[in-house]
Protein backbone atom coordinates (compact mmCIF):
# COMPACT_ATOMS: atom_id res chain seq x y z
CA UNK A 1 0.00 0.00 0.00
CA UNK A 2 1.84 3.14 -1.19
CA UNK A 3 -0.11 5.78 0.74
CA UNK A 4 1.23 5.26 4.31
CA UNK A 5 4.94 5.39 3.32
CA UNK A 6 4.35 8.53 1.26
CA UNK A 7 2.48 10.17 4.15
CA UNK A 8 5.30 9.26 6.54
CA UNK A 9 7.89 10.68 4.16
CA UNK A 10 6.01 13.95 3.85
CA UNK A 11 5.64 14.13 7.62
CA UNK A 12 9.35 13.50 8.20
CA UNK A 13 10.26 16.13 5.61
CA UNK A 14 8.12 18.64 7.46
CA UNK A 15 9.74 17.67 10.76
CA UNK A 16 13.22 18.15 9.30
CA UNK A 17 12.21 21.56 7.95
CA UNK A 18 10.69 22.64 11.28
CA UNK A 19 13.75 21.66 13.30
CA UNK A 20 16.13 23.34 10.84
CA UNK A 21 14.11 26.53 10.33
CA UNK A 22 13.53 27.06 14.03
CA UNK A 23 17.12 26.64 15.13
CA UNK A 24 18.34 28.72 12.17
CA UNK A 25 16.13 31.61 13.28
CA UNK A 26 17.07 31.24 16.94
CA UNK A 27 20.78 31.17 16.20
CA UNK A 28 20.46 34.03 13.73
CA UNK A 29 19.09 36.09 16.61
CA UNK A 30 21.89 34.95 18.89
CA UNK A 31 24.70 35.53 16.39
CA UNK A 32 23.72 39.00 15.30
CA UNK A 33 24.18 39.99 18.92
CA UNK A 34 27.64 38.39 19.04
CA UNK A 35 28.68 40.22 15.86
CA UNK A 36 27.28 43.52 17.10
CA UNK A 37 29.04 43.04 20.45
CA UNK A 38 32.36 42.63 18.66
CA UNK A 39 31.86 45.60 16.33
CA UNK A 40 29.70 48.35 17.80
CA UNK A 41 27.94 47.77 21.14
CA UNK A 42 30.89 49.00 23.19
CA UNK A 43 30.52 52.52 21.75
CA UNK A 44 26.70 52.50 21.56
CA UNK A 45 26.08 51.39 25.15
CA UNK A 46 29.37 51.81 27.06
CA UNK A 47 30.93 55.02 25.66
CA UNK A 48 32.29 56.21 29.02
CA UNK A 49 34.79 53.35 29.24
CA UNK A 50 38.21 53.01 27.64
CA UNK A 51 38.57 50.69 24.65
CA UNK A 52 39.54 47.47 26.47
CA UNK A 53 37.00 47.99 29.26
CA UNK A 54 34.28 48.79 26.72
CA UNK A 55 35.04 45.63 24.77
CA UNK A 56 34.93 43.56 27.96
CA UNK A 57 31.62 45.17 28.95
CA UNK A 58 30.07 44.47 25.54
CA UNK A 59 31.30 40.87 25.61
CA UNK A 60 30.00 40.51 29.17
CA UNK A 61 26.48 41.31 27.96
CA UNK A 62 27.11 38.61 25.36
CA UNK A 63 27.95 36.22 28.22
CA UNK A 64 24.76 37.07 30.14
CA UNK A 65 22.66 35.04 27.72
CA UNK A 66 24.80 31.96 28.30
CA UNK A 67 24.25 32.28 32.04
CA UNK A 68 20.48 32.52 31.37
CA UNK A 69 20.43 29.48 29.11
CA UNK A 70 20.55 26.81 31.88
CA UNK A 71 17.59 28.55 33.53
CA UNK A 72 15.76 28.51 30.21
CA UNK A 73 16.62 24.84 29.80
CA UNK A 74 15.21 24.03 33.24
CA UNK A 75 12.05 26.09 32.63
CA UNK A 76 11.26 24.94 29.09
CA UNK A 77 12.57 21.45 29.82
CA UNK A 78 10.18 21.07 32.76
CA UNK A 79 7.12 21.93 30.67
CA UNK A 80 8.48 20.16 27.60
CA UNK A 81 8.65 16.95 29.64
CA UNK A 82 5.27 17.67 31.22
CA UNK A 83 2.99 18.86 28.40
CA UNK A 84 4.93 18.25 25.18
CA UNK A 85 7.83 19.24 22.95
CA UNK A 86 6.07 21.27 20.25
CA UNK A 87 4.31 23.82 22.49
CA UNK A 88 7.62 24.72 24.14
CA UNK A 89 9.26 25.17 20.75
CA UNK A 90 6.67 27.81 19.88
CA UNK A 91 7.07 29.57 23.24
CA UNK A 92 10.88 29.64 23.09
CA UNK A 93 10.83 31.04 19.55
CA UNK A 94 8.48 33.85 20.59
CA UNK A 95 10.56 34.81 23.63
CA UNK A 96 13.84 34.81 21.74
CA UNK A 97 12.48 36.63 18.69
CA UNK A 98 10.69 39.43 20.52
CA UNK A 99 13.75 40.05 22.72
CA UNK A 100 15.89 40.37 19.59
CA UNK A 101 13.55 42.89 17.94
CA UNK A 102 13.45 45.01 21.10
CA UNK A 103 17.28 45.11 21.23
CA UNK A 104 17.22 46.58 17.73
CA UNK A 105 14.79 49.28 18.87
CA UNK A 106 16.55 50.05 22.18
CA UNK A 107 17.90 53.65 22.45
CA UNK A 108 21.60 53.96 23.13
CA UNK A 109 23.51 55.49 26.05
CA UNK A 110 23.46 58.92 24.45
CA UNK A 111 19.64 58.94 24.48
CA UNK A 112 18.65 57.41 27.84
CA UNK A 113 21.89 57.14 29.79
CA UNK A 114 22.55 54.25 32.16
CA UNK A 115 19.10 52.77 31.48
CA UNK A 116 20.37 51.72 28.04
CA UNK A 117 22.96 49.13 29.19
CA UNK A 118 20.61 47.96 31.98
CA UNK A 119 17.81 47.25 29.49
CA UNK A 120 20.32 45.69 27.10
CA UNK A 121 21.39 43.21 29.78
CA UNK A 122 17.75 42.41 30.59
CA UNK A 123 16.85 41.73 26.95
CA UNK A 124 20.00 39.71 26.49
CA UNK A 125 18.97 37.63 29.51
CA UNK A 126 15.54 36.89 28.01
CA UNK A 127 17.25 36.00 24.72
CA UNK A 128 19.24 33.40 26.64
CA UNK A 129 16.13 32.02 28.32
CA UNK A 130 14.54 31.45 24.92
CA UNK A 131 17.56 29.78 23.39
CA UNK A 132 17.93 27.60 26.48
CA UNK A 133 14.63 25.97 25.60
CA UNK A 134 15.03 26.03 21.83
CA UNK A 135 17.78 23.57 21.06
CA UNK A 136 16.57 20.75 23.31
CA UNK A 137 13.09 20.85 21.83
CA UNK A 138 14.35 20.94 18.25
CA UNK A 139 16.74 18.05 18.84
CA UNK A 140 13.99 15.96 20.43
CA UNK A 141 11.57 16.83 17.64
CA UNK A 142 14.03 15.28 15.20
CA UNK A 143 15.35 12.32 17.18
CA UNK A 144 12.00 11.20 18.61
CA UNK A 145 10.50 11.13 15.11
CA UNK A 146 13.49 9.38 13.51
CA UNK A 147 13.23 5.79 12.25
CA UNK A 148 15.65 3.18 13.68
CA UNK A 149 19.26 3.63 12.60
CA UNK A 150 18.71 7.16 11.29
CA UNK A 151 18.72 9.35 14.40
CA UNK A 152 22.05 10.88 13.41
CA UNK A 153 20.63 11.77 10.00
CA UNK A 154 17.46 13.35 11.40
CA UNK A 155 19.26 15.15 14.23
CA UNK A 156 21.56 16.66 11.59
CA UNK A 157 18.85 19.17 10.64
CA UNK A 158 18.63 21.10 13.93
CA UNK A 159 22.44 20.92 14.05
CA UNK A 160 22.59 22.71 10.70
CA UNK A 161 20.51 25.53 12.15
CA UNK A 162 23.55 27.31 13.65
CA UNK A 163 25.34 27.26 10.28
CA UNK A 164 22.30 28.61 8.46
CA UNK A 165 21.65 31.21 11.16
CA UNK A 166 25.24 32.37 11.17
CA UNK A 167 25.33 32.67 7.38
CA UNK A 168 22.17 34.81 7.49
CA UNK A 169 23.50 36.94 10.34
CA UNK A 170 26.99 37.54 9.02
CA UNK A 171 25.69 37.89 5.47
CA UNK A 172 23.46 40.70 6.69
CA UNK A 173 26.34 42.45 8.45
CA UNK A 174 28.58 41.92 5.43
CA UNK A 175 26.05 43.65 3.17
CA UNK A 176 25.60 46.50 5.64
CA UNK A 177 29.36 46.91 6.03
CA UNK A 178 29.80 47.11 2.27
CA UNK A 179 26.94 49.57 1.64
CA UNK A 180 27.03 51.88 4.68
CA UNK A 181 29.68 54.22 5.98
CA UNK A 182 31.17 53.52 9.42
CA UNK A 183 29.13 56.40 10.80
CA UNK A 184 25.86 55.09 9.37
CA UNK A 185 26.60 51.56 10.57
CA UNK A 186 27.46 52.71 14.11
CA UNK A 187 24.46 55.05 14.30
CA UNK A 188 21.59 52.91 12.98
CA UNK A 189 22.78 50.26 10.49
CA UNK A 190 23.63 47.65 13.13
CA UNK A 191 19.99 47.72 14.28
CA UNK A 192 18.53 46.46 10.99
CA UNK A 193 19.40 42.75 11.43
CA UNK A 194 17.70 42.80 14.85
CA UNK A 195 14.47 44.33 13.55
CA UNK A 196 14.48 42.00 10.51
CA UNK A 197 14.21 39.07 12.93
CA UNK A 198 10.48 39.77 13.25
CA UNK A 199 9.80 38.45 9.75
CA UNK A 200 11.84 35.31 10.43
CA UNK A 201 9.93 34.65 13.65
CA UNK A 202 6.59 34.82 11.82
CA UNK A 203 7.84 32.23 9.31
CA UNK A 204 9.17 29.99 12.07
CA UNK A 205 5.91 30.12 14.02
CA UNK A 206 3.92 29.18 10.92
CA UNK A 207 6.07 26.09 10.34
CA UNK A 208 6.22 24.94 13.94
CA UNK A 209 2.54 25.27 14.70
CA UNK A 210 1.84 22.69 11.96
CA UNK A 211 3.91 19.94 13.63
CA UNK A 212 2.35 17.15 15.70
CA UNK A 213 3.74 15.91 19.02
CA UNK A 214 6.56 13.35 18.83
CA UNK A 215 5.45 9.68 18.92
CA UNK A 216 7.90 8.87 21.74
CA UNK A 217 6.45 11.54 24.04
CA UNK A 218 2.89 10.72 22.99
CA UNK A 219 3.50 7.08 23.95
CA UNK A 220 4.84 8.20 27.33
CA UNK A 221 1.67 10.25 27.88
CA UNK A 222 -0.56 7.36 26.85
CA UNK A 223 1.28 5.10 29.31
CA UNK A 224 1.18 7.81 32.00
CA UNK A 225 4.98 7.86 32.28
CA UNK A 226 5.14 11.63 32.82
CA UNK A 227 7.21 12.85 35.77
CA UNK A 228 5.55 15.42 38.05
CA UNK A 229 8.82 17.32 38.48
CA UNK A 230 11.07 16.18 35.60
CA UNK A 231 14.08 18.25 36.66
CA UNK A 232 14.03 16.71 40.14
CA UNK A 233 14.03 13.23 38.59
CA UNK A 234 16.88 14.24 36.32
CA UNK A 235 19.00 15.47 39.24
CA UNK A 236 18.15 12.38 41.28
CA UNK A 237 18.87 9.75 38.61
CA UNK A 238 21.07 11.17 35.84
CA UNK A 239 22.91 14.22 37.22
CA UNK A 240 26.27 12.68 36.30
CA UNK A 241 25.32 12.48 32.62
CA UNK A 242 24.18 16.10 32.67
CA UNK A 243 27.62 17.24 33.86
CA UNK A 244 29.56 14.92 31.56
CA UNK A 245 27.38 15.85 28.58
CA UNK A 246 28.00 19.53 29.35
CA UNK A 247 31.74 18.90 29.49
CA UNK A 248 31.66 17.03 26.19
CA UNK A 249 29.83 19.99 24.58
CA UNK A 250 32.30 22.57 25.87
CA UNK A 251 34.81 22.34 23.03
CA UNK A 252 32.17 22.98 20.35
CA UNK A 253 31.30 26.32 21.92
CA UNK A 254 34.95 27.14 22.59
CA UNK A 255 35.95 26.58 18.97
CA UNK A 256 33.00 28.47 17.59
CA UNK A 257 33.08 31.60 19.73
CA UNK A 258 36.88 31.84 19.74
CA UNK A 259 36.84 31.74 15.92
CA UNK A 260 33.88 34.07 15.46
CA UNK A 261 33.21 36.54 18.28
CA UNK A 262 36.79 36.83 19.54
CA UNK A 263 38.38 36.11 16.16
CA UNK A 264 36.39 38.90 14.52
CA UNK A 265 37.44 41.40 17.15
CA UNK A 266 41.07 40.21 17.14
CA UNK A 267 41.31 40.28 13.36
CA UNK A 268 39.90 43.78 12.98
CA UNK A 269 41.35 45.51 16.06
CA UNK A 270 44.77 43.83 16.48
CA UNK A 271 45.67 42.51 13.02
CA UNK A 272 43.96 45.50 11.35
CA UNK A 273 42.25 43.34 8.76
CA UNK A 274 39.28 45.17 7.19
CA UNK A 275 35.94 44.38 8.80
CA UNK A 276 34.35 43.17 5.56
CA UNK A 277 37.31 40.85 4.91
CA UNK A 278 37.01 39.26 8.35
CA UNK A 279 33.26 38.84 7.98
CA UNK A 280 33.75 37.20 4.58
CA UNK A 281 36.44 34.83 5.93
CA UNK A 282 34.24 33.88 8.86
CA UNK A 283 31.32 33.31 6.53
CA UNK A 284 33.46 30.98 4.40
CA UNK A 285 34.59 29.15 7.53
CA UNK A 286 30.98 28.46 8.50
CA UNK A 287 30.52 26.60 5.21
CA UNK A 288 33.19 24.19 6.46
CA UNK A 289 31.28 23.97 9.73
CA UNK A 290 28.11 22.98 7.85
CA UNK A 291 30.01 20.37 5.83
CA UNK A 292 31.54 18.93 9.00
CA UNK A 293 28.10 18.75 10.61
CA UNK A 294 26.65 16.77 7.70
CA UNK A 295 29.58 14.35 7.43
CA UNK A 296 29.86 13.55 11.15
CA UNK A 297 26.09 13.20 11.63
CA UNK A 298 25.90 10.58 8.88
CA UNK A 299 29.08 8.81 10.02
CA UNK A 300 27.77 8.60 13.60
CA UNK A 301 24.88 6.37 12.47
CA UNK A 302 27.45 3.86 11.21
CA UNK A 303 30.53 4.27 13.39
CA UNK A 304 28.81 5.28 16.63
CA UNK A 305 28.31 8.63 18.32
CA UNK A 306 31.13 8.53 20.86
CA UNK A 307 33.79 7.34 18.44
CA UNK A 308 32.92 10.10 15.97
CA UNK A 309 32.91 12.72 18.72
CA UNK A 310 36.21 11.53 20.16
CA UNK A 311 37.96 11.76 16.79
CA UNK A 312 36.87 15.35 16.21
CA UNK A 313 37.68 16.43 19.76
CA UNK A 314 41.19 14.93 19.62
CA UNK A 315 41.85 16.90 16.42
CA UNK A 316 40.70 20.07 18.20
CA UNK A 317 43.44 19.62 20.81
CA UNK A 318 46.00 20.00 18.03
CA UNK A 319 44.20 22.79 16.17
CA UNK A 320 44.09 25.00 19.26
CA UNK A 321 47.89 25.20 19.10
CA UNK A 322 47.90 25.93 15.36
CA UNK A 323 45.04 28.39 15.09
CA UNK A 324 46.61 31.63 16.28
CA UNK A 325 50.08 31.22 14.77
CA UNK A 326 48.22 31.04 11.45
CA UNK A 327 46.15 34.12 12.27
CA UNK A 328 49.14 36.13 13.48
CA UNK A 329 50.71 35.97 10.02
CA UNK A 330 48.10 38.50 8.90
CA UNK A 331 47.84 36.64 5.59
CA UNK A 332 44.26 36.58 4.32
CA UNK A 333 44.71 32.99 3.12
CA UNK A 334 46.19 31.71 6.38
CA UNK A 335 43.66 33.57 8.51
CA UNK A 336 40.96 31.93 6.40
CA UNK A 337 42.54 28.49 6.92
CA UNK A 338 42.74 29.14 10.68
CA UNK A 339 39.03 29.97 10.89
CA UNK A 340 37.95 27.22 8.49
CA UNK A 341 39.88 24.61 10.48
CA UNK A 342 38.39 25.68 13.79
CA UNK A 343 34.84 25.89 12.46
CA UNK A 344 35.14 22.70 10.43
CA UNK A 345 36.19 20.80 13.55
CA UNK A 346 33.38 22.44 15.47
CA UNK A 347 30.94 21.03 12.91
CA UNK A 348 32.49 17.54 13.13
CA UNK A 349 31.90 17.52 16.89
CA UNK A 350 28.59 19.39 16.88
CA UNK A 351 26.82 17.19 14.33
CA UNK A 352 26.45 13.96 16.38
CA UNK A 353 25.55 15.91 19.53
CA UNK A 354 22.03 16.43 18.19
CA UNK A 355 21.38 12.71 18.67
CA UNK A 356 23.93 11.93 21.39
CA UNK A 357 22.65 14.22 24.14
CA UNK A 358 18.97 13.17 23.80
CA UNK A 359 20.04 9.51 23.72
CA UNK A 360 21.77 9.89 27.08
CA UNK A 361 18.51 10.53 28.97
CA UNK A 362 15.24 8.76 29.77
CA UNK A 363 12.06 9.93 28.04
CA UNK A 364 10.54 11.26 31.28
CA UNK A 365 13.21 13.97 31.53
CA UNK A 366 14.92 13.88 28.16
CA UNK A 367 14.03 17.49 27.27
CA UNK A 368 15.35 18.73 30.63
CA UNK A 369 18.50 16.59 30.47
CA UNK A 370 19.54 17.29 26.88
CA UNK A 371 18.77 21.00 27.09
CA UNK A 372 20.53 21.48 30.44
CA UNK A 373 23.67 19.62 29.36
CA UNK A 374 23.77 21.63 26.15
CA UNK A 375 23.31 24.95 27.94
CA UNK A 376 25.77 24.26 30.76
CA UNK A 377 28.36 23.44 28.10
CA UNK A 378 27.65 26.88 26.67
CA UNK A 379 28.41 28.64 29.95
CA UNK A 380 31.95 27.28 30.05
CA UNK A 381 32.60 27.01 26.33
CA UNK A 382 30.63 29.95 24.94
CA UNK A 383 30.48 32.70 27.55
CA UNK A 384 34.00 32.32 28.90
CA UNK A 385 36.35 32.11 25.84
CA UNK A 386 35.80 35.63 24.42
CA UNK A 387 36.25 37.08 27.91
CA UNK A 388 39.33 34.95 28.69
CA UNK A 389 40.88 35.65 25.30
CA UNK A 390 40.35 39.42 25.64
CA UNK A 391 41.74 39.38 29.20
CA UNK A 392 44.79 37.33 28.16
CA UNK A 393 45.53 39.75 25.36
CA UNK A 394 45.07 42.70 27.70
CA UNK A 395 47.53 41.10 30.15
CA UNK A 396 50.13 40.85 27.40
CA UNK A 397 50.19 37.03 27.26
CA UNK A 398 49.51 36.99 23.53
CA UNK A 399 47.56 34.77 21.20
CA UNK A 400 49.53 31.59 22.00
CA UNK A 401 47.91 31.57 25.44
CA UNK A 402 44.47 31.85 23.82
CA UNK A 403 45.23 28.84 21.61
CA UNK A 404 46.42 26.91 24.65
CA UNK A 405 43.11 27.64 26.33
CA UNK A 406 41.25 26.17 23.34
CA UNK A 407 43.36 22.99 23.53
CA UNK A 408 42.76 22.70 27.28
CA UNK A 409 38.99 22.82 26.72
CA UNK A 410 39.34 20.07 24.11
CA UNK A 411 41.18 17.89 26.63
CA UNK A 412 38.38 18.48 29.14
CA UNK A 413 35.79 17.36 26.56
CA UNK A 414 37.84 14.26 25.74
CA UNK A 415 37.91 13.22 29.39
CA UNK A 416 34.13 13.65 29.64
CA UNK A 417 33.52 11.60 26.49
CA UNK A 418 35.70 8.82 27.89
CA UNK A 419 33.36 8.58 30.89
CA UNK A 420 30.17 8.46 28.80
CA UNK A 421 28.67 5.40 27.03
CA UNK A 422 27.95 4.72 23.37
CA UNK A 423 24.26 5.40 22.67
CA UNK A 424 23.72 4.95 18.93
CA UNK A 425 22.28 1.46 19.33
CA UNK A 426 19.89 2.17 22.22
CA UNK A 427 16.13 2.55 21.84
CA UNK A 428 14.38 5.76 22.81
Amino acid sequence: MPTPPRTATLSRTRIAAASLIGTAIEFYDFYIYGTAAALVLNTAFFPEMDKVAGNLAALSTFAVAFLARPLGSALFGHWGDRIGRTSMLVASLLLMGLSTVLIGLLPGYAAIGVAAPVLLVLLRFTQGLGLGGEWGGAALLATEHAPPGKRGLYAMFPQLGPSAGFIMANGMFLILGATLTDGQFGSWGWRLPFVASLLLVVIGLYVRMRIAETPVFQAAMDQRRIARVPFAGLVRHQWRRVLLGAGAMTITYTLFYTATTYGLQYGTATLEIPKTTMLALTLAGVLFMAAGTVVSSLVSDRAGRRRTLTTGTAAAVVWGLVMFPLMDTGSTLLVGISLAGALGLMGLIFGPMGAYLPELFHTEYRYSGAATAYSLGGVLGGAVPPLVATALRGAGLGSVAVGGYVSAMAVLSLLCLAALPETGDRSL
